[in-house]
């Protein structure tokens, strides 16, 4: 019998199998040794895995970044999220259900299950246009930057809001879905200008776009971390640059991500205290700043 997503616990959620979990969003072994599965991290380019997951115990330990854990600690550091969030956006039956390593066949874990992009175009589906709207973004904005992408896992096909990266992958979306295709990476948007404006996440991103339309991109660049793993490789391009306006979550990895910046040097300036309280620039758009969009391209006022 197929598990009841809306009933599962937190205990049956943090169990679940991270060998099927990665393999659902797109990430295979590298090598397998024993209970020991080596991936090239999910949160940063490399060519030598230093990502391990041991299937024994069901607990993953990323070398890089010197942290490890169980399911949720993993997917609240590669989705951004909260673990209520997380924990909402599984109980409400999105395309991955990861059941208990038991249930799964050997041949779930052949390569035909990674998260593949069938094709992408611009932003139609009237459920990502709503979806966007209630996340207080600008769907004219919105399709600016990012495209509508069908994507498949197995042999399922859905689809998304797709924003790409610098090497031709998409960070995707959905009311209930978070996920990345391969190759993960940073988004710039540059113009060889003088200051630039850093974000964790593309929501926040747009979000942004849709509150400073009056921003000319030609004036400013831009920054989608797309994990705040990313944030090493990204230095070399925020060095280049005079100003540098980190829009980061209030979380703490966040924090510490921009608490680390601040001592670097004095061109990093944090300007989170705008939303103060809340988790990200997004969610302070969508709980204060009511930014209320009824068709593309026109706000209204409150």
């Amino acid at each position: 019998m197929e598990p009841n997503n809306q009933d599962i616990t937190l205990e049956e959620i943090r169990e679940m199998d991270l060998v099927t979990y990665l393999s659902n969003i797109g990430y295979e072994p590298s090598r397998i040794s024993n209970n020991d599965f080596w991936y090239l991290s999910p949160f940063r380019g490399e060519k030598v895995p230093s990502f391990k997951v041991n299937r024994k115990i069901n607990r993953w330990y990323d070398y890089g970044m010197g942290k490890g854990g169980n399911l949720i600690d993993f997917a609240i550091i590669y989705q951004g999220c909260s673990i209520a969030e997380f924990i909402a956006g599984f109980r409400e039956n999105g395309p991955i259900v990861a059941r208990h390593q038991q249930a799964y066949p050997q041949e779930l874990y052949q390569p035909e299950n990674k998260l593949k992009i069938i094709e992408n175009q611009s932003l139609r589906s009237d459920i990502l246009m709503h979806y966007l709207q209630d996340r207080r973004i600008s769907v004219s904005i919105a399709d600016e930057y990012c495209r509508e992408v069908k994507y498949a896992i197995g042999e399922k096909t859905y689809f998304g809001i797709g924003f790409p990266n610098n090497s031709g992958g998409f960070e995707i979306r959905t009311p209930y879905f978070k996920a990345s295709s391969s190759p993960k990476d940073l988004t710039t948007r540059e113009n060889q200008n003088q200051q630039i404006a850093v974000f964790e996440g593309f929501m926040d991103f747009l979000t942004f776009r849709t509150l400073h339309r009056d921003v000319d991109e030609k004036k400013m660049d831009f920054l989608v971390l797309n994990s705040v793993a990313f944030f090493e490789r990204a230095r070399p391009i925020m060095e280049c640059h005079q100003n540098v306006s980190l829009y980061l979550d209030r979380d703490r990895t966040g924090m510490d991500v921009t608490r680390y910046a601040l001592s670097l040097s004095n061109k990093y300036k944090d300007e989170s205290n705008i939303y103060n309280n809340h988790k990200d620039l997004n969610d302070w758009a969508v709980n204060i700043g009511k930014i209320k969009v009824d068709t593309p391209g026109r706000r209204i006022s409150k």
